[in-house]
């Protein structure tokens, strides 16, 4: 899933640490968000969204796999 999360951190003048100190995660777990290494929980993302005053769908932007032909 792709995301904006290392934009809107950046706007912020936050590091990784520093969201993740906020969020109450490691910088580990900051990094494969922002990488897409890991889709957070719906609960984290909730927090995100929270956190930079925006709606979880602004955030994370969903694709769906393409469907196979037939």
């Amino acid at each position: 899933m792709n995301n904006r999360v290392r934009a809107l951190r950046k706007e912020c003048g936050w590091t990784q640490s520093d969201l993740a100190e906020k969020l109450e995660v490691s910088r580990q777990t900051i990094n494969a968000i922002e990488t897409g290494k890991y889709d957070p929980s719906l609960s984290l993302a909730f927090r995100i969204s929270l956190l930079f005053m925006a709606r979880i769908e602004d955030i994370f932007l969903f694709q769906a796999p393409p469907t196979p032909r037939k």
